[in-house]
C-alpha cells in the first residue's frame, strides 16, 4: 500500500506539472512552460539542462506548434484547407508543404490498417456535428438523421485521395480532410526530434493528452498519469523511460450533450455517428503519430474488433476502459500499468498482441 500511495503522489505531481506552470523549477533542475495551440493547451518539460538551453528549445518548439497549426487547420485558412476546396471543386492541387504530405501519405497507410476505421476524410461530417469551431458549444441540436445518411452514402475514405508525388486528386468531392486525430501526436514526434537537435536527452511533451516522452527524469523514469474517463483525476500511470508515447482518445474534453446524452467528437465512419462502449482508449508506442492514430481507431473498432486492429496497426500496449468502467487490455499493458487504488477496476486480459 505504501508503494502504491507514493507512486500516485508523484503521478498527482506529474500530472499537475503538466497542466501548471512552474510546479518544477531549476532547484530539481527541471523547466516548464505552457502554451495554447491545436485548441488544446501543450506543456513542455525538460529536465537535466540549464534554463537558458531549455528556454530557447521551447521557445522553438512553441513556433514550430504554431506554424504547424497553420499548415493543418481543417476550417481555417490553411495549407489543408486550400487542398480541401481544391477536392471540392475537382482540381489537383499540388502541396508543397513537407509535412502535410507525409500526413497524407501516413492517414493512407493507416486507413488501410484499421479496415477504414481510422478514417480522416469525414470532415464534411466532424462538422456536420459542430465539431470543426472555435466556439465551442456543449448543448447544441443533433444534425439531421438525413443529412448524415447523405454524407455517409457519398463514402469519403482515404482510398479516394490519389497521391502522385506532391500532387493531391481526389475523384470524390465529398472528401474533407481532418487531421485532428492524428496532427498532435505527429507534432510531439517533431517536438521530440527538435529537442534532441538541441542536446535535450530528457523531456516531456504533452498536448492535450497527446505525450510523449523521452530520456528519464533524473535518474527515475517518467510516471505518467492516464486521465480517469470521468475527466476527474488519475485512473492509472505507467513508468515510462527513453522514447515512448502515451496517448489517450477520450470523450471526457470534446462532446456534445442533448436532452441528457454525451455525445463523443470520435465518430464511426460506417454510420456517420458518435462512437458509443469505450469511454477512454491509451495507447503507447515509440510513435506519436500511430498511437494517435490507434487510440481513435480502437474506440471506433468497438468491444469486438479492438484487438484485430491492434495487431493489424502493430501496437503493443492498449488499455481501453468502457462505459461500466471495465478495464480491458492486453498483457503486456497489464504488466506497465499501475493503478491509482487498492480496489482495482474489473478488469478484462485480452490475449497477447
Amino acid at each position: 500500500m505504501q508503494k502504491r500511495t507514493y507512486l500516485f503522489f508523484l503521478v498527482g505531481l506529474l500530472f499537475c506539472g503538466l497542466l501548471v506552470i512552474g510546479l518544477f523549477r531549476t532547484s530539481e533542475q527541471i523547466h516548464q512552460q505552457q502554451f495554447y495551440v491545436f485548441g488544446t493547451l501543450v506543456s513542455v518539460s525538460i529536465w537535466g539542462v540549464d534554463a537558458l538551453k531549455a528556454n530557447e528549445a521551447i521557445n522553438i518548439i512553441a513556433q514550430d506548434f504554431q506554424t504547424l497549426h497553420h499548415h493543418w487547420h481543417a476550417w481555417h485558412p490553411s495549407h489543408l484547407t486550400d487542398l480541401n476546396q481544391a477536392i471540392a471543386d475537382g482540381k489537383t492541387w499540388t502541396v508543397t508543404e513537407p509535412s502535410l504530405l507525409f500526413l497524407l501519405t501516413t492517414a493512407k497507410r493507416f486507413y488501410s490498417k484499421s479496415d477504414g476505421l481510422f478514417n480522416p476524410a469525414i470532415g464534411q461530417l466532424i462538422n456536420l456535428w459542430g465539431f470543426q469551431s472555435d466556439d465551442f458549444e456543449i448543448q447544441r441540436p443533433l444534425p439531421s438523421i438525413d443529412k448524415i445518411a447523405q454524407l455517409v452514402a457519398l463514402a469519403p475514405n482515404m482510398d479516394d485521395i490519389e497521391i502522385n508525388s506532391n500532387q493531391i486528386s481526389s475523384h470524390n468531392k465529398a472528401v474533407q480532410l481532418d487531421f485532428g486525430a492524428l496532427a498532435k501526436g505527429y507534432a510531439v514526434d517533431l517536438a521530440i526530434e527538435k529537442l534532441r537537435e538541441f542536446g535535450i536527452q530528457h523531456a516531456i511533451i504533452n498536448a492535450g493528452g497527446n505525450l510523449k516522452a523521452m530520456g528519464q527524469k533524473g535518474e527515475n523514469p517518467w510516471l505518467i498519469g492516464i486521465r480517469h474517463p470521468s475527466g476527474q483525476g488519475v485512473l492509472a500511470a505507467v513508468l515510462v523511460s527513453g522514447e515512448e508515447s502515451v496517448i489517450t482518445s477520450g470523450d471526457y474534453e470534446r462532446f456534445r450533450e442533448y436532452q441528457g446524452v454525451r455525445y463523443s467528437h470520435i465518430l464511426d465512419p460506417r454510420d456517420g455517428k458518435p462512437v458509443k462502449g469505450f469511454t477512454s482508449v491509451t495507447v503507447i508506442d515509440k510513435r506519436g503519430i500511430l498511437a494517435d492514430a490507434a487510440s481513435t481507431a480502437l474506440t471506433v473498432a468497438g468491444l469486438s474488433n479492438w484487438h484485430r486492429i491492434a495487431q493489424q496497426m502493430g501496437v503493443k500496449y492498449v488499455m481501453l476502459v468502457d462505459e461500466a468502467g471495465t478495464v480491458y487490455l492486453n498483457p503486456a499493458m497489464k504488466a506497465r500499468v499501475i493503478f491509482s487504488t487498492e480496489t482495482l477496476p474489473k478488469m478484462v486480459v485480452s490475449e497477447p498482441l
